[in-house]
């Protein structure tokens, strides 16, 4: 693995367990090793800019948010690409006749029209409230990246229907991220592997849920978490340890990266 030069975390369920809702020294003791051999390392998440977690001590050589749909590093814009005003429009119209509340994402806030048990328990995964604003519709004018609400499978149909310029990336079976047609955590690193003028053969991702499928796609290999969906394990090049157990640093310790 001596070629490995980037390397791309999905967050909640990789570098944070959602129990404990933290990230532990120990991998932040990777990541820091990780930079300090030269080697880049990039959060790839579901999550907005505005609502990433610190790690202390760490610097980011480029963040992947809204599942790809929004990346940068400390400079520039890397790609930027929002949903469809009109099926933006479409999906609350849809969302609406289905009794469903949603949370829309823009670059710089998080805007909600409402609340029920399943978007109050998607966002309390990554220890944060649904941010209910007066303000929905105001926040809706502006580009929007990610819609997010409770959702099962067999509803998808119905949220989906006229609303080409969008598709649903999914981490959790009772809540969805609807992204960009042209988004996804794969276009996202490809953006960014073309950025750093690097080769897919040179990359390595860690992930744990559906949504991670595309990321594994675009990189070299794809290491699934011990706590991973079967769907992305089977996908996977390779799986590490339990993220309670500090899967990450104990995989990237035993090839040799750290």
């Amino acid at each position: 693995m001596n070629d490995v030069k980037i390397i791309f975390f999905d967050i909640d369920g990789t570098l944070i367990d959602p129990r404990k809702k933290c990230v532990t020294e120990r991998t932040l003791e990777a990541l820091r090793r990780l930079r300090a051999r030269g080697v880049r390392i990039c959060l790839s998440t579901g999550r907005s800019p505005v609502s990433l977690p610190r790690f202390e001590g760490v610097t980011f050589d480029a963040l992947l948010t809204f599942n790809g749909s929004y990346c940068y590093d400390r400079t520039q814009t890397i790609f930027s690409q929002p949903i469809p005003p009109q099926d933006v429009r479409r999906l609350l119209a849809n969302a609406s006749a289905m009794g469903r509340p949603v949370c829309v994402a823009t670059r710089d806030c998080l805007a909600a029209n409402g609340r029920d048990t399943d978007l109050v328990d998607y966002f309390a995964i990554a220890g944060l409230e649904v941010p209910v604003t007066q303000e929905f519709d105001a926040v809706c004018r502006q580009d929007v990246y990610q819609i997010m609400l409770g959702s099962r499978k067999d509803e998808f149909p119905a949220l989906m229907d006229g609303v080409p310029g969008a598709k649903i990336a999914a981490w959790w079976d009772r809540a969805i991220d609807v992204i960009p047609a042209a988004g996804g955590k794969g276009t996202g690193v490809e953006k960014t592997l073309a950025y750093f003028h690097l080769d897919r053969a040179q990359a390595m991702a860690f992930g744990d849920g559906g949504n991670d499928l595309e990321m594994f796609g675009a990189v070299g290999l794809g290491v699934a978490m011990e706590n991973a969906s079967a769907a992305l394990k089977a996908a996977a090049g390779d799986v590490c340890g339990h993220v309670a157990r500090d899967g990450v640093y104990h995989y990237l310790e035993a090839h040799g990266l750290i």
